[in-house]
């Protein structure tokens, strides 16, 4: 039965481990819009490196079908559940997905990054300030970590490369940083 074209949206298709290929070929294969992006990366196996591609999202294979018609979905091998709250599937923003699309149809190097928000606490690695953790801000367009003394409530900010950092802890932090007239402004210190 091919799958119905109208009212077709992105979902996130969670599959076993290392299922992502042959998952998102049977997925084609049944008529279904896929994408399954990867970047390539080098292996090392008996002292020789060789070029291998990976997904980007590990896991995750996105594929377009109504989500009133997802049984034929649910029942490929592989296939785990569709991305959603509870048993309520969640459609991905076609932004999103096109965004994706973009990077990895542009052939500029991709790799998976931790996922950073505004306010959350993160750590600097490399350089001369290695180690340094501080909370991610926006300002004036560009990310930079709020390093604070809890016991003078004062902060300083400065500009970092966005892939020198990573994440300190999974959840964000419950301090309230303002932007007031060009300066920072630090309401409590979690």
């Amino acid at each position: 039965m091919e799958p119905d074209l109208s009212s077709n949206q992105w979902f996130a298709v969670l599959v076993r481990t290392r299922w992502e290929g042959s998952t998102e070929s049977l997925l084609r294969g049944k008529g279904y819009e896929t994408f399954l992006p990867t970047y390539r990366t080098k292996e090392s196996s008996n002292g020789r490196k060789k070029n291998i591609s990976l997904p980007l999202f590990p896991g995750y294979v996105f594929c377009r079908f109504n989500v009133h018609r997802r049984l034929p979905v649910l029942t490929t091998p592989g296939v785990i559940s569709v991305v959603g709250s509870g048993k309520v599937p969640i459609a991905l923003d076609d932004s999103e997905i096109s965004a994706i699309q973009s990077v990895v149809h542009s052939g500029m190097p991709a790799q998976p990054w931790p996922y950073l928000e505004i306010g959350e606490r993160v750590r600097i690695y490399g350089g001369a300030l290695s180690g340094l953790e501080g909370i991610l801000i926006r300002f004036r367009g560009t990310q930079r970590i709020v390093v604070s003394v809890s016991l003078l409530r004062r902060s300083v900010a400065l500009e970092v490369d966005r892939s020198s950092i990573t994440p300190v802890c999974s959840h964000r932090l419950g301090t309230v940083r303002t932007v007031v007239s060009g300066s920072l402004a630090t309401e409590g210190v979690a």
